[in-house]
């Protein structure tokens, strides 16, 4: 790829808004595409974020603006990985360079960013359920001439709210339009001529004017009700399938079904739209796309591109850091330990929903692939799933990104808890993930999950934490077991070490002290020690003690008891979760309960959502660096 095609955009420099695409003619739309995906190219090869999945929706993004009068009709992006060419065309174009970064734009589609971006979206299988009552309050106010459109990924059907949100669409009188962008997984098997034959079928005006007016002169007669109108779409869809030789679940919940569509030619794809648009009643169009379209080693490069860094954009070259000497990511020590493990104990099984490379699953199930379950985009099932396994006596180590895991709040306490099964929560990217924002934060685990009744909660201040406490927590008797960590990298390079129990609800004394007592839970413990020896060596005389906690539950008495009894001129607690309701709170309320009148200051997140930027940045905004932390120490 030549550079002058890289930066050259003749038709891409003139769309200020797509009320600009709009105005141009069908036939230059290819050429826009073309601009369009070398722009992302270009953009996103100096400044990393999520790069195959738009590059896959490009003409269905340019035909959705084109066709749908946006921002007054909706258009919603499923995940949002694929809204990058949305943005773009929506006014965004020279802000994008600044996506990611503090201060920037947001790296997910945001109301509170454009008018065009339709809905919140970060994490999966929502789009059905809002689409579905952005409609019916579209219908409530007389904006009867309001299109709203949901865009989901094939495996984001994969999540229990999107069949949720296809149920109640099937049943309540609503005009969505649910595209299904397929770029992995075929939702019914290809029967050559009778497909193509039945596809030119459901897209030719003639038919669709033909099957409308029949059906209206029988409801006008007193043929048809809503129900009759239901049972011949019924018998249509079950002919259908007769015909086609396939079971077409869409149809089976009478939802009109449309495709499979060649998501990749962009007229085609207007024309289309502009056929079922007007159409009365939920339907479906299935586009098939390639992941990576139009770069590649994308194209060939499976989850590598998903978000692959810095790279080369003429060569596809991976521009990586060298990272030797460095200490391992947290999660890489979980897939390795988790194998280590695995190999001791015949009882242990993995289980992620969908995130096998992310959490580093897949070294589990690459060495044991009988006893590794990668369960799809579906967090709560992860977790019932991994209860009913520990009922018939396996030992589930199911991992879940912390803010994923929120989705999964009543089957911990209902399916693990009450029954007390030895699950293990490895809840990964806990606390501030970095650029991909509030959706993504892993915020709200220490306090949601504090008030369970019988569920331990860890936290490891490393690598070697961690191991000893994957270790203890398949031990027998263990009962349900959070350990949660974050994203990156940990402090210890040499991180194997041989592992050992640790003793539940017991923290340990890290550094004495005797005017201010700093607890910490989790990695931010290695900041706070920095942070220690800053203060100290600022302020001569001054001495910190420092205590890991390791566990928010159960929590060490008998450390809370030498905190109380001694003196401090005030307690320090820092955690990387939500200060209200979390670590700190917890440690306030034991003191309360035994009638300690230490004051306590408390360090963590904000009672705000906080934005995206990397990481240090974030928890410089926070008051959780060394800095912010040096600063209530003196």
């Amino acid at each position: 790829m030549s550079e002058t095609s890289l930066t050259d955009f003749p038709l891409l420099t003139t769309v200020g808004s797509p009320d600009d695409l709009r105005k141009m003619p069908l036939e230059s739309l290819p050429t826009l595409c073309d601009e369009l995906r070398r722009d992302i190219i270009a953009e996103l090869s100096d400044n990393p974020g999520h790069f195959a999945s738009s590059l896959g929706v490009v003409e269905l993004t340019v035909a959705l603006h084109y066709v749908f009068n946006t921002p007054y009709d909706r258009i919603l992006w499923d995940v949002g990985h694929q809204a990058y060419g949305h943005k773009i065309l929506t006014g965004r174009r020279e802000q994008f360079r600044t996506n990611r970064h503090l201060g920037g734009i947001k790296p997910f589609p945001s109301p509170e960013e454009s008018d065009y971006d339709a809905f919140t979206c970060g994490h999966a299988s929502n789009s059905i359920s809002a689409a579905l009552g952005m409609a019916l309050a579209a219908k409530s106010k007389g904006e009867a001439d309001r299109h709203v459109v949901a865009v989901i990924g094939d495996g984001a059907m994969s999540g229990g709210l999107a069949f949720e949100g296809l149920n109640n669409a099937a049943n309540t009188p609503n005009d969505v339009l649910i595209i299904l962008n397929d770029n992995n997984m075929s939702i019914d098997r290809s029967v050559g001529g009778m497909k193509d034959l039945l596809h030119k079928l459901q897209m030719n005006p003639t038919y669709n004017r033909l099957r409308d007016r029949a059906a209206r002169k029988l409801l006008s007669w007193g043929w048809m009700g809503e129900e009759g109108k239901r049972a011949i779409l019924r018998f249509n869809n079950s002919l259908k399938s007769v015909l086609t030789r396939q079971q077409n679940m869409f149809e089976g919940m009478n939802i009109r079904y449309f495709g499979p569509a060649d998501g990749h030619d962009v007229v085609d794809l207007v024309r289309t739209l502009r056929i079922i648009k007007d159409m009365r009643g939920p339907k479906l169009l299935h586009v098939h796309t390639i992941k990576g379209k139009g770069f590649e080693p994308a194209e060939q490069g499976g989850a590598v591109w998903h978000a692959p860094g810095k790279f080369d954009p003429h060569t596809g070259e991976l521009l990586r850091t060298d990272d030797t000497g460095l200490p391992p990511k947290f999660q890489d020590v979980f897939g390795h330990t988790l194998l280590e493990l695995a190999r001791q104990n015949p009882r242990i099984v993995g289980i992620t929903p969908a995130m096998p490379t992310g959490c580093s699953m897949n070294i589990m199930m690459e060495a044991m692939p009988h006893r590794a379950y990668d369960v799809g985009i579906a967090e709560g099932h992860a977790v019932t799933f991994s209860a009913g396994m520990a009922k018939d006596g396996l030992l589930p180590f199911c991992n879940i990104y912390s803010s994923f895991a929120q989705r999964a709040f009543d089957n911990i306490i209902h399916d693990v808890c009450i029954a007390h099964l030895n699950v293990v929560l490895c809840l990964d990217r806990a606390g501030l993930v970095g650029e991909d924002g509030p959706t993504h934060h892993g915020a709200f685990d220490l306090a949601a999950l504090r008030p369970i009744p019988g569920l331990v909660i860890a936290s490891p201040m490393d690598e070697h934490e961690l191991r000893h406490l994957m270790f203890t927590a398949q031990l027998p008797d263990a009962g349900p077991f959070v350990i949660r960590y974050p994203r990156g990298r940990g402090s210890c390079p040499d991180w194997r070490c041989p592992m050992q129990a640790v003793p539940v609800g017991r923290g340990r004394k890290l550094k004495s002290g005797s005017h201010i007592a700093v607890l910490t839970l989790g990695p931010i413990g290695t900041v706070a020690a920095e942070a220690i020896r800053r203060a100290e060596a600022d302020k001569p005389g001054l001495t910190i003690a420092h205590y890991d906690m390791r566990f928010l539950r159960p929590l060490d008495e008998r450390l809370l008891t030498e905190i109380a009894a001694a003196g401090f001129r005030r307690i320090v607690t820092v955690e990387d979760g939500v200060r209200t309701g979390g670590f700190g709170t917890a440690v306030l309320e034991w003191l309360a309960d035994h009638g300690a009148a230490t004051r306590v200051v408390r360090l963590g997140l904000p009672d705000h959502f906080v934005e995206h930027g990397s990481v240090g940045e974030l928890h410089a905004l926070c008051g959780i660096d060394a800095e912010g932390i040096k600063r209530c120490l003196i």
